[in-house]
């Protein structure tokens, strides 16, 4: 579980209402912004495919993250 408080913060500070919706917004933020940012970049023919796996790796991070903080915030996990 230290592993995971040290890669995904956010998602385990959302104990009450307004930091489990902070961290949501975070984590989408987080996607969204990567998503753009890489989905350009993934256009360049030689570098496009690691880019395209940097995006997926970032998509599966901002997942976690949701996920975790929905745990937190239901009390599954502490």
């Amino acid at each position: 579980m230290a592993t995971l408080k040290k890669f995904f913060p956010n998602a385990f500070k959302a104990k009450d209402l307004k930091a489990f919706i902070v961290a949501l917004i975070v984590y989408v933020l987080i996607d969204v912004v990567c998503g753009f940012v890489i989905g350009l970049l993934a256009k360049i023919p030689i570098i496009g495919i690691l880019f395209s796996i940097l995006g997926s790796l970032v998509g599966l991070y901002a997942l976690i993250g949701i996920v975790l903080s929905i745990l937190v915030f239901v009390k599954v996990i502490k």
